[in-house]
């Protein structure tokens, strides 16, 4: 999506707006100057709320798999669990006895 540029009246609409605000004031030169990264202010607290990419590790991870099966198989499960679907479908499977 483009944006069309902002006029310099709307520009000068923001511009007021942020600096009649008391709770945001923008940061002098000095303060930017001292400012310092958050994990090094607060470490324990920067450790706590660490996230990981990607996947969360499992215990016993889950193996892909390629199975065909029929539209109608597909629609039961679906009607059943909605996008949960696949992990009913997974524990009946593990519930069988074959």
């Amino acid at each position: 999506m483009k944006l069309k540029p902002l006029t310099d009246e709307e520009e000068a609409r923001i511009q007021a707006g942020i600096a009649s605000d008391p709770d945001n004031p923008e940061l002098t030169d000095e303060q930017m100057a001292q400012a310092r990264p958050f994990r090094e202010v607060f470490p324990e607290l920067a450790e706590a709320i660490k996230r990981s990419r990607g996947r969360p590790k499992m215990a016993a991870p889950k193996e892909a798999v390629t199975l065909r099966l029929t539209p109608e198989t597909i629609a039961r499960f679906k009607a059943i669990s909605g996008t949960e679907w696949r992990d009913r479908m997974s524990k009946t499977l593990e519930k069988a006895d074959v």
